[in-house]
């Protein structure tokens, strides 16, 4: 597996991974608000998977929240 492939599986791994905790921690909950530092946990971006396509949330140096896809 190349370094790229290894990078991109454990940044994949990262995002999955927030975006249960996050899930788990809204329990059902559909208006409740999750903190950014609980998807972001210590980093500055994340992967997030959402019907089928791949975003990217990326918090700025400004302190702003990016998201593309």
């Amino acid at each position: 597996m190349s370094a790229a492939a290894s990078t991109l599986n454990r940044a994949n791994a990262a995002a999955t991974s927030a975006l249960q905790a996050a899930t788990a921690a809204m329990s059902g909950l559909r208006d409740r608000a999750v903190d950014s530092a609980e998807l972001l946990r210590g980093g500055k971006t994340v992967e997030i998977q959402h019907n089928g396509s791949v975003y990217r949330l990326q918090a700025t140096r400004l302190g702003k929240l990016i998201l593309t896809k």
